[in-house]
């Protein structure tokens, strides 16, 4: 723990990960955006454009009480980024939008829940700092692992994210 605030761990954790996150998604290329290591898995760019989406639904875990999936109206991400300027530029979009709702937030509003359900189903039901640790950062710490695996496939040197990586000299 940094502090005794709930935000303020969050916000720590939050930056940590997005620059290694950002570090990670400059690797990506572009013209193998098609790549998939096996036919169920998401494309390279799916993947990465996964990524960088959810950072705009880890926002809604601050500044809204629930998420209905079969809400027509719900907020959807933008069209797919057709390079990788386009995809770091909403990935700096992104994170700058959820660090700073996060900033205005405080641990009274983190405690508060939120209901992330499809129609009658509720997926889950948590405290807001609970929904944003699970779904929002365990949850794209997962895919950019996912992403890291893809890169050691293609040839492309891995980043160090918490230590050196095999391709750090």
């Amino acid at each position: 723990m940094y502090t005794s605030s709930i935000q303020k761990n969050i916000l720590a954790e939050l930056n940590h990960e997005l620059a290694q996150t950002r570090k990670t998604l400059e690797r990506v290329p572009f013209e193998q955006a098609d790549y998939k290591p096996h036919p169920k898995s998401m494309s390279l760019w799916q993947l990465a454009t996964h990524v960088v989406n959810l950072l705009a639904f880890n926002t809604l875990f601050v500044t809204h009480d629930s998420r209905d999936f079969l809400d027509p109206n719900a907020p959807k991400p933008g069209p797919t980024p057709t390079s990788l300027e386009e995809l770091l530029a909403r990935f700096d979009e992104y994170s700058a939008t959820l660090k700073r709702e996060l900033e205005q937030s405080d641990d009274e509003k983190l405690t508060q829940n939120f209901k992330l359900h499809r129609g009658e189903h509720v997926v889950f039901d948590y405290p807001k700092a609970t929904a944003i640790r699970i779904m929002g950062l365990n949850h794209s710490i997962h895919h950019r692992g996912q992403l890291t695996v893809y890169m050691r496939l293609l040839d492309i040197p891995v980043p160090g994210l918490y230590g050196p990586s095999a391709d750090d000299k």
